[in-house]
């Protein structure tokens, strides 16, 4: 047995326990659902149960089309984001319309549940997810059009938010120090989405991180707050593997791009990231593999003092972005405001 085994038999003892626990306190298992999204032929419906005080009362907030969603948000320290009991192999069910599908949650709480034929037009939508001993919770999904032929996916760290990640010190004061409120937003960036959308108004765009989905309800606040395109978003969960103590982070998003081709073939997208780790690579080869997937790639770029917290040299470690690659339009530029005018000059559709 190796290590990251031992690694992950602890956890799994020490939530068993908890959970046993906070049953005995009279918690109860609590459903916290994601942004789920579609196309016409399926829909994803992404959550995870969780054990939760019945007498704690989670803020509110309303979806898209102004129905009232619970969530367990505060301006809170970052670290309690990461205090969580997972209610693992747990019966969850989701109704879309007359269609009931059933699925168990994995070990760590997480269920992604495949709806097929689910009826619903493109738009936004919500539907409904049950768990055997929780109450009702509320699931935002959004169902892409055939007719869309643009989408944008943009990374989050130091690409829409200043975070300053992943260097050791810093990533940690960011994320579990500093009150969750405190994130500051990349100057312009919602200027530049503003206009990438301005031709393509119903684009989908989503937001393609390595951050854990704890904190996926800070997340979403950020970008209501900040009026930044509302769209699902694709994080990862933290932790030990079979194969190591923690998930690639590059991995994760070059599988989730794939996924994003293969589930919408007739979208060109637009990828949106920074110069601080390894976007200009992760994008690179997904245009290497499949060039006729790619409208457009922006890179923002790290001020010298950002690229030392990032990665602790000065400058890029992905060197200059490779603009004009296989034909595929591409720009970079220190802040949003500055891509736009650049896009302006050099639009990618």
């Amino acid at each position: 047995m190796g290590f990251s085994d031992i690694v992950r038999h602890t956890e799994h003892a020490i939530n068993s326990l908890g959970v046993r626990r906070k049953k005995a306190a009279g918690w109860v298992p609590e459903i916290h659902t994601y942004c789920g999204y579609g196309s016409p032929n399926r829909l994803h419906v992404i959550g995870r149960v969780l054990m939760g005080d019945p007498e704690h009362d989670p803020d509110e907030s309303r979806t898209a089309t102004g129905q009232v969603r619970t969530v367990a948000y505060e301006a809170q320290r970052g670290y309690r984001q990461f205090f969580t009991i997972q209610v693992g192999n747990h019966p969850v069910q989701v109704r879309v319309g007359e269609q009931v599908v059933e699925t168990h949650t994995n070990s760590n709480g997480y269920f992604d549940i495949l709806v097929p034929d689910h009826g619903l037009e493109p738009g936004w939508h919500e539907v409904t997810v049950s768990a055997e001993g929780a109450d009702d919770a509320v699931a935002e999904v959004v169902i892409v059009s055939p007719e869309e032929s643009i989408g944008i996916v943009s990374d989050v760290d130091d690409t829409i938010m200043v975070t300053n990640l992943p260097r050791a010190a810093h990533a940690a004061y960011n994320s579990w120090v500093r009150r969750t409120s405190a994130r500051q937003p990349v100057t312009g960036m919602k200027e530049f989405y503003d206009e990438l959308l301005r031709e393509h108004p119903t684009a989908p765009v989503f937001y393609l991180s390595t951050g854990a989905w704890n904190t996926y309800d800070t997340l979403v606040r950020f970008i209501d707050e900040h009026k930044l395109p509302r769209g699902p978003l694709l994080l990862t969960d933290w932790g030990p593997t079979p194969t190591g103590l923690f998930r690639s982070g590059t991995t994760h998003k070059k599988v989730q791009l794939r996924n994003l081709i293969i589930e919408f073939p007739q979208i060109r997208w637009v990828l949106v990231g920074d110069n601080g780790q390894h976007d200009p690579l992760t994008y690179s080869d997904l245009i290497t593999e499949h060039p006729d997937a790619v409208a457009g790639v922006a890179i923002r770029e790290l001020t010298p003092k950002e690229h030392i917290l990032s990665h602790g040299t000065a400058a890029s470690l992905t060197g200059p972005l490779s603009s004009g690659r296989d034909g595929i339009p591409a720009i970079s530029g220190p802040d949003g405001l500055a891509l736009r005018e650049l896009y302006r000059e050099n639009p990618f559709s």
